[in-house]
Formats: C-alpha cells, sequence, structure tokens
C-alpha cells in the first residue's frame, strides 16, 4: 500500500428525500469552507451535476476562495486552472467527476467532499447500444476517493450518505468487460484467428448476449465473414485505433472521395457536440468542422481528425471498393450509414422512426428531420423502448440499396398483423428491419392458403377464442361436452376447455378457414360444424342422451337446461314453475343418472322460490311455508295442501276448471 497521511472521515447523509443533491453539496462545501482550511476537491457524478452546483456556490466566490470546474470536455487552459497549485490565502474548489480519482494530484487539497455517485457507460447487448448509468460508487472508489484528501498533509473527508449504507456498497467496481461493447474485442479475437470468444480462458468471461450482438454488427462492417473469420478489411481496420464502426466508415469514405469529412465525424464521435444545437441534423455541424473559426472543442476536432487521416494513410489500403456518386445532400447520411448500418430508419409517422436492427427511434416533431422518409442515425440514447435520436442525417432508399445491397435479404412473409387484425402476405426485400420493397403475395401460390389460415389461428390465439363467432347454444354445447368428460371418465370424450381448443386450432379449425383473412370476416367461419366435427355422430347422440338440452318436467312440458360453469364444475340448471313440478317426488338427474340437476322452483311471476337438489326434501320441510306466502299473493294459482297429490299444471285455476 503507498503511504498516506491520516484523512478523519465524516458522515453528512441528506437530511431528507426531497432535498436535491447538489444542493445540500454546495452546503457541505460552505461547511468545509467554515470549519477547515486548504483547498477543497468536490467529487459529483458529470458535468451537469458540476455546472448545478457551480451555480449554487457563485456566493462564495472571491479573491481568495476559487471555484474550477474539471471535466474531461473543459479546454485545457481550465483544466490547467484546475490542477495548478495555488497559495495562502487563496483556496481553490474543485468540482470534479471521477476523472480526479487516480489521474492526477490536485495541489494544495486537504478536503474531499465525495457525493457518492459515478456516471459509467453500460452497453446493452439487448438494444445494440452504449448508455450512461449514474450509480453508487464501490467502497474501493470510495476509499480511492478519500485518499486524495492525505496526498500531502492530513485532511478531512465528508461523504454524503449514511455510515451504515457502506454495508451495501459493492467492494469493488464490475469488470469492465461485463458492460461495454464486444465488437472492438471480437475484432481482435478474429485477427488472432479466434472466431469463438469462448474458446479462450477469461478471467471474466465476455458476456454471451454482447458477443452475439457484435459478431453480427462486424459482418455487416464487411470486418469478418460468415463464419467469423477476419476479412483483409477487417485487418486494415484493427490496425486503427477507433470502435470498429468508425474504422469502417473511415475506409471506406476514402474510396468515395469523403475521406476529410469521415475522418471530422470520427473525431467529433470522442468529443461532445461542439454546436450544442437542439436541431439533429448533423450536417451544419460538419460544416462548422470543416471551416472557418471555432471554439476550442472545435480545434481539437480538427486536429485529432489530421491524426486520424494520417493513421488511415499509413494503415494501408483495403480491398477496393467500388467508388460511387453521392450527392452532397446525402454525404453525411453515407458516412453515417457507413458506421452505423444497424441504426438505418424509416419513417413510422412524423418524428417516429423503425430502424434496422428492430428498435424504434424518435426525434421532436419540430425537428428539421421529422418528416425524413429515411434517416441515417448516429448518437442515440440507450434506454429502454424508443431511443431518442440525438444525430442524423437523410438519405435515400436508392443509396441505401447501393451501400449495402449484397446483404439485403429476401424472403415471403404470411403473419398476422396485430394493428390492422388482418393477415398480411407480402414479399420483402429487407435490411435488418429496415424494409427496402414489399409487394403483395398473390393467390396463385398452392401453398398461401395454408400459410393464410397459420396466420389467421396466430391471430385467434392473440386476440382470445371470444373472438370467434360463439352463439349461446355453442357455449352451452361446449359446458355439456366438458360435463361428461368430467364424469364419464371412460367415455372418451374430447378436451373443449378453452385452453385446449386454442392448442389445437390446427386440428379443428384450419378446414374451416377458407377465404377468412382479417377478423372483420371471423363471422363468417362456420364454428358450429368446426366444434360438432370434433364428435362422431354416435358420439353426438350420447351427448344427446347424457347432457340434454331439454328435460320434460310432470306438467308435460320441455324446459330448456342451462349449463352453467362453478367452482364445482359444470351444472345443469332446470328453473321451472313450482306447479309444473308438483308430485314429482325424486329430484331430477342427468348422465344416466350420475349428475343431479339443480332445480330453481320459480313463482308464477319467473321469481326464485327455492333453489334446491333434494325436492322431496323441499316438499315436506319447504313447501309448507311457501304456499303460505305465496297463495295469497298469487290466488289464481294453485297451492294444494299436498303437493304429492296435486296435478303438475302450467295453468291457472280458471284455466284448469274450464278445461275440466
Amino acid at each position: 500500500e503507498g503511504r498516506a497521511w491520516p484523512v478523519e472521515t465524516h458522515h453528512l447523509p441528506l437530511p431528507r428525500a426531497d432535498i436535491p443533491m447538489e444542493r445540500w453539496v454546495a452546503d457541505a462545501v460552505r461547511r468545509a469552507l467554515r470549519e477547515e482550511n486548504g483547498s477543497i476537491l468536490v467529487f459529483l457524478p458529470g458535468t451537469g451535476e458540476i455546472r448545478k452546483v457551480e451555480a449554487l456556490l457563485q456566493d462564495v466566490r472571491s479573491d481568495t476562495v476559487h471555484l474550477c470546474p474539471l471535466y474531461g470536455d473543459l479546454p485545457a487552459a481550465e483544466q490547467d486552472a484546475a490542477i495548478a497549485p495555488v497559495w495562502a490565502p487563496v483556496r481553490k474548489i474543485v468540482l470534479a467527476t471521477s476523472i480526479a480519482e487516480t489521474s492526477l494530484t490536485i495541489e494544495g487539497v486537504r478536503v474531499v467532499i465525495d457525493s457518492g455517485l459515478a456516471r459509467t457507460v453500460r452497453f446493452d447487448a439487448g438494444t445494440g447500444m452504449s448508455r450512461l448509468v449514474t450509480e453508487r460508487v464501490s467502497l474501493a472508489n470510495a476509499e480511492q476517493r478519500r485518499g486524495r484528501a492525505g496526498r500531502t498533509e492530513p485532511g478531512v473527508c465528508y461523504r454524503l450518505w449514511h455510515q451504515g449504507d457502506e454495508a451495501g456498497m459493492a467492494a469493488h467496481i464490475r469488470p469492465e468487460i461485463l458492460d461495454a461493447d464486444m465488437a472492438p474485442l471480437c475484432l481482435e479475437l478474429a485477427v488472432w484467428g479466434i472466431t469463438a470468444p469462448s474458446s479462450l480462458h477469461w478471467l471474466d468471461e465476455p458476456p454471451v448476449e454482447a458477443v452475439n450482438q457484435a459478431i453480427p454488427l462486424l459482418r455487416s462492417l464487411e470486418a469478418v465473414d460468415a463464419v467469423g473469420r477476419v476479412t483483409a478489411r477487417g485487418r486494415v481496420m484493427a490496425r486503427l485505433p477507433l470502435h470498429p464502426r468508425l474504422a469502417h466508415m473511415v475506409l471506406a469514405a476514402k474510396a468515395f472521395g469523403l475521406g476529410k469529412a469521415a475522418c471530422l465525424l470520427a473525431a467529433m464521435a470522442d468529443e461532445r457536440d461542439p454546436l450544442r444545437l437542439r436541431d439533429v441534423d448533423i450536417r451544419p455541424r460538419l460544416a462548422l468542422l470543416g471551416h472557418g473559426q471555432g471554439s476550442p472543442a472545435v480545434f481539437r476536432i480538427r486536429e485529432a481528425a489530421r491524426q486520424i487521416g494520417r493513421l488511415v494513410d499509413a494503415a494501408g489500403e483495403p480491398p477496393h471498393r467500388t467508388p460511387m456518386s453521392i450527392p452532397e445532400e446525402e454525404q453525411a447520411g453515407v458516412l453515417l450509414a457507413l458506421a452505423y448500418p444497424d441504426r438505418l430508419a424509416q419513417k413510422r409517422s412524423r418524428g417516429s422512426y423503425r430502424m434496422a436492427n428492430g428498435r424504434g427511434g424518435f426525434l421532436d416533431d419540430t425537428d428539421s428531420l421529422a418528416d425524413e422518409p429515411v434517416l441515417a442515425v448516429g448518437a442515440v440514447n440507450g434506454g429502454s423502448g424508443n431511443v431518442r435520436i440525438w444525430q442524423a442525417a437523410p438519405l435515400s432508399q436508392e443509396t441505401v440499396a447501393a451501400l449495402y445491397q449484397t446483404q439485403f435479404t429476401k424472403n415471403e412473409e404470411v403473419v398476422w398483423d396485430s394493428r390492422e387484425q388482418a393477415v398480411a402476405a407480402r414479399k420483402r426485400v429487407s435490411f435488418g428491419a429496415f424494409i427496402i420493397e414489399e409487394t403483395p403475395l398473390r393467390n396463385g401460390d398452392a401453398s398461401l392458403a395454408d400459410r393464410m389460415a397459420q396466420a389467421v389461428l396466430s391471430g385467434i390465439r392473440e386476440l382470445g377464442m371470444s373472438c370467434l363467432p360463439w352463439t349461446e347454444e355453442l357455449y352451452q354445447w361446449r359446458l355439456r361436452v366438458e360435463l361428461l368428460r368430467a364424469v364419464d371418465k371412460g367415455g372418451d370424450w374430447p378436451d373443449v376447455s378453452e385452453e385446449a381448443l386454442l392448442t389445437g386450432l390446427e386440428d379443428w379449425l384450419v378446414p374451416f378457414l377458407q377465404g377468412i383473412s382479417r377478423r372483420s370476416q371471423f363471422s363468417k367461419i362456420d364454428l358450429a360444424a368446426a366444434l360438432h366435427a370434433l364428435l362422431p355422430w354416435r358420439k353426438q347422440r350420447e351427448l344427446d342422451a347424457m347432457a340434454p338440452t331439454h328435460m320434460e318436467v310432470p306438467s308435460g312440458s320441455f324446459i330448456r337446461l342451462l349449463y352453467e360453469a362453478s367452482a364445482e364444475g359444470i351444472v345443469p340448471v332446470l328453473a321451472v314453475k313450482l306447479q309444473e313440478m308438483f308430485g314429482m317426488q325424486e329430484s331430477p338427474a342427468i348422465a344416466e343418472g350420475k349428475v343431479p340437476v339443480l332445480v330453481h322452483l320459480l313463482s308464477p311471476a319467473g321469481r326464485p322460490l327455492q333453489i334446491t337438489r333434494d325436492l322431496k326434501g323441499f316438499w315436506k320441510n319447504g313447501y309448507p311455508a311457501v304456499r303460505a306466502e305465496m297463495r295469497g299473493r298469487y290466488p289464481k294459482h294453485p297451492w294444494p295442501e299436498d303437493p304429492f297429490a296435486a296435478l303438475p299444471t302450467r295453468l291457472t285455476n280458471r284455466r284448469i276448471q274450464n278445461r275440466s
């Protein structure tokens, strides 16, 4: 371990969650100015937070207190000012990112204020994009930051979190290989002759998802062939100290006479936007970089571009690429397309795009590029869902074809279109999810009908069984079959539950889908015939006998049986007026007596008086009370004392007398 002076540590956690972190940092700085001497080094996650804290501390700036931001994009003179030593009574407050953890010593610093946060780059293999994330530092990072206060004399460190939080902090930062873009590594391995990174022994294995994203990208950049072996172009790309995307761009652009602009674009990729424009169009930025005066950042980019140009010349010539004439307004788009072929984007609606990698992208609908049919996209954010497009340039579909025609795929697609709720049958030429040409399939193809039927089945599964033209009779039919399947174990009844019918759609519904291609036509499906075909004629007769649709009651009426699904299974229900059941002692049953019928005994007005499976018990115990209450309410109907001896009827007393 290196020798260091002792550092006293204080924990100053945020007192309330609603206090902005930047304000609490500024308060900690003021406390340190009061309680300690010497210069102060403040660790913040990024430039945005540095600017906010700097604004909050304007009141402490004076001849003896200097505010000095320190981050990578600062002009060199301002970075030098932050690092330069000062002598008492002058004190510096250096507002820095993690750049100040290990890479430099700032003279005079004996106080460190640590926000406990850092901003790092994470590569998301799912999106194929890198994104910045703000996260808690590790214990090792925190100790490294704390040590900056004891480099030249005893110091003090203010940690803006609870001491107890340290038990949950990671001991060390994650190895970079677990979160990095694997394209540069995979290209380097391919140069070594290794096509499968998993064949090597690693301290930390490269994530499979990231590798599986990197290899197709390198293939589209012509750096590796179909089996992952490095190409001649890939060898030249690997000699350049650039990401493979940018290396491919500058090498290909040289053949198109766009070498200078490509080098500027490659240099700008490592810098912040020199114009800070809200507009997405990258062309004004390239124009500024190529001509006239500019800021220190612009001059840095120009110098970096010249260095890249010299390296490209020294790297050797890649395989010959056929020159092509590119309109001036599309040149920036061509450069972006060469570097980011997976981000070629097609307009879906104003400001909304679908990229070749399948992701959605958007820009403000007021942006000058919001109505362009095709965009070559450069910088994006890497969040989930649709990504925001920050830099892009227009491109024609013809130019896309000229650049990547050898990588186009042709296929026939018959799928269910969820938005249109119809079958989409088309021939498609595409570059990833970027559609070059699309034409409808014609009915002359003999297999088209079968494929359309399969697509309709996908639509039905997506929408659910309720999208089919069910009737009450068909629902009842299904419940009757389910009931017999449950009670007649050896009866070989088919499973007609909703889950089983959905799973087996191919077996019973396909023959009845001829001519059906959209949801609006589902009403034409002969669902009754399709379902009844599940039962042979003999089983249909058994169904009618064992689970009938109607039941004869003592009055001679044929009353409909309703089958209801309940927690106890399928229940047959007979809703019948009480007078029609006189004389019936045993409760009715179906399925050869295995399933009792639940009887709803109704008043003359059709309202339930009793629900029972024990008819005999009702006549003995419940009927007297019902008779006492109902005979006054319905005097025109018979209410005999002895229901066993009474004649069942659906008539009133007067009509009974008239008949007799």
